[in-house]
């Protein structure tokens, strides 16, 4: 029998109320990869905004930007870039709009405007600087992922102008911008498939809404006990927060640790 394989989303997952890695969470992860049991991240952010976190965990397989750039065991096994003309009709959209865009490669991440509010509120609540400004980014390397940054009612009108993408809500006035049917289950599909392992021996914890499809294509969906209502209606399982040793306890809930083996 094959082992399983567990992904772990970064914010309000792996990461805690402070955007720190809790103890209990490293040394859950440990056990697990000391079992041979696979581990992997599957998150909005793009790689380097948590290679740190890869390096605490030992963690080198990824899906990264919601799905959109998976690498196994360091190694890239699935891109799906953005097309370079919508982001431009997208771009010169929120310009004449005033509200702002991130645009993420698999490198890096801009935005096209500074000082922008809604940027700054953002990259705030994942406790990072403002990015670097690049109004022309997306022209000189592949773009995976965008970001819109305005607030709710004008959000509308790029729902309704761009049906080619998805808008996923990630903060107050942010949004992920995705091709449509795009999500983290597509980039998980392509590892298992690179590690043939059947559907039903995947698990998955998560917590926000870009998590939903994950959660519910995995064999079995863990939702942290800070997720919104929707993750964890889409879940199997609810462990308790990040904060409040939510891997751990959630890994032994689905039976992938063993709680005595913990407390050694």
């Amino acid at each position: 029998m094959k082992k399983p394989i567990v992904f772990f989303d970064i914010d309000g997952t792996l990461l805690n109320d402070e955007k720190k890695i809790p103890d209990s969470t490293k040394k859950a992860v440990r056990l697990l990869q000391e079992q041979g049991i696979h581990t992997a991240i599957a998150t909005g952010r793009v790689p380097n905004m948590f290679y740190w976190i890869q390096k605490e965990l030992n963690i080198d397989s990824y899906v990264a930007m919601n799905g959109q750039y998976v690498v196994f065991e360091g190694k890239e096994i699935y891109s799906n870039p953005i097309n370079p003309e919508m982001l431009q009709s997208l771009t010169t959209l929120t310009t004449n709009n005033g509200h702002a865009l991130a645009y993420c490669s698999h490198l890096d991440y801009k935005v096209s405007k500074s000082n922008h509010p809604f940027i700054e509120a953002g990259f705030d609540s994942l406790m990072m600087p403002y990015p670097e400004v690049d109004e022309e980014y997306y022209k000189h390397l592949p773009i995976y992922q965008g970001h819109l940054y305005c607030n709710r009612k004008d959000a509308q009108l790029y729902f309704d102008q761009f049906p080619e993408f998805s808008f996923v809500k990630w903060d107050d006035n942010a949004y992920d911008i995705l091709p449509k049917g795009a999500s983290k289950a597509v980039g998980i599909n392509k590892m298992l498939e690179i590690l043939d392992i059947n559907q039903e021996d995947s698990f998955a914890f998560g917590d926000g809404l870009n998590d939903l499809e994950m959660l519910t294509m995995v064999g079995t969906g863990v939702a942290m006990g800070n997720a919104v209502p929707e993750a964890k209606a889409a879940a199997n399982v609810i462990t308790t927060s990040s904060s409040n040793d939510g891997i751990l306890n959630g890994l032994i809930q689905v039976g992938l640790l063993d709680k005595e083996l913990v407390l050694i």
